[in-house]
């Protein structure tokens, strides 16, 4: 497995990492606890250095899978846990106050079964608080040696700026794939500006750009795909077309749709590092495979052009969710 490293940072990092939600949480299939910790530790033995939690997913139970699965090999990989999003009354509230702060870092520590976090992220702005304030309790913890680093997710442009001015920031991480590109508008400039890593979140788009999902599947209401405009029936027909063309592409390549979406994120720029999520081992075996698949610039203009001329249909989110990311 490659590296890379997230921006200007010292933080190195196995080039595609894994997003572990899925493993117990948000999808109508999860795993048991030892499935989810036989995974996670084949993830390692693949050359996975990178994870990705929060006290959000489950709330709590998925920091405790990877505490308990990476525990025996702790001193080389890279956990990233996300605090600033509770449970309450079967809502998820904001809670980015510093003493919030506080109290989740000490709770995802104790679940996560370490000293250190090595990148804790904001999980999403929240707009009660100034940036300046949850940068300046970053800032403390990193010299408490709480934390390592410290991230944002699904902020915007000047949100970063303003924390970065506070407290370097390491990563932002945020949703990015082939049909979700707007992070290339203003985000990923300032990112490049500023020397600051992209993590990307649903680079598959939640399943879909692997091939398996057609106009036919079903969402259970446990699958929080069930309420996602995307995944409408109508939408899948449609957006079938940006399906065969990555299929054409892998086609020629030898090699599988999702792995050439993968491979495609990875040739954006060389500070980026994407957490496909998955359950199964095959598919991570197919994910990190992605690493070694070079796209070469004509394959890549080509891919470009074919893009401009599709039109994704459906929000990434319902309107209430879209919401909650940061300006």
């Amino acid at each position: 497995m490659q590296t890379r490293k997230l921006g200007n940072s010292n933080l190195e990092i196995s080039a595609i990492g894994l997003g572990c939600m899925g493993l117990n949480y948000a999808y109508s299939h999860t795993l048991d606890n030892k499935e989810s910790i036989a995974l996670l530790q084949a993830a390692v033995e693949c050359g996975v250095t990178f994870f990705d939690t929060a006290e959000m997913y489950g709330p709590f139970t998925n920091e405790e899978l990877v505490g308990e699965a990476l525990k025996p090999y702790r001193d080389s990989v890279v956990i990233a846990t996300k605090f600033g999003i509770k449970l309450q009354d079967g809502k998820q509230v904001q809670n980015s106050q510093p003493s919030g702060i506080r109290e989740s870092v000490e709770g995802s520590l104790k679940r996560l079964n370490t000293d250190v976090i090595d990148l804790y992220y904001q999980h999403r702005v929240d707009t009660q608080v100034p940036i300046e304030d949850v940068a300046g309790t970053m800032k403390d913890l990193i010299g408490e040696g709480k934390i390592k680093h410290w991230g944002l997710s699904e902020a915007g442009v000047q949100t970063v700026r303003r924390a970065h001015a506070i407290q370097p920031v390491t990563a932002v991480q945020s949703e990015y794939s082939l049909w979700w590109r707007r992070p290339e508008e203003a985000l990923l400039p300032a990112l490049e500006e500023l020397g600051i890593g992209f993590v990307p979140f649903s680079p598959l788009g939640k399943g879909y750009l692997t091939g398996s999902i057609n106009k036919d599947a079903k969402f259970d209401k446990s699958d929080f795909r069930s309420i996602v405009p995307r995944f409408t029936p109508e939408a899948l027909d449609s957006n079938q077309v940006l399906v065969d063309l990555l299929k054409e592409v892998a086609n020629q390549k030898k090699a599988t749709a999702a792995q050439i979406a993968l491979a495609w994120i990875l040739a954006q720029k060389p500070w980026i590092v994407p957490i496909p999520g998955t359950t199964k081992l095959h598919r991570l075996e197919e994910n990190i495979g992605a690493s070694d698949i070079n796209l070469t610039q004509d394959e890549l203009k080509r891919i470009d052009e074919a893009l401009a001329q599709i039109k994704v249909a459906g929000d990434r989110y319902p309107e209430a969710l879209e919401k909650r990311t940061g300006l």
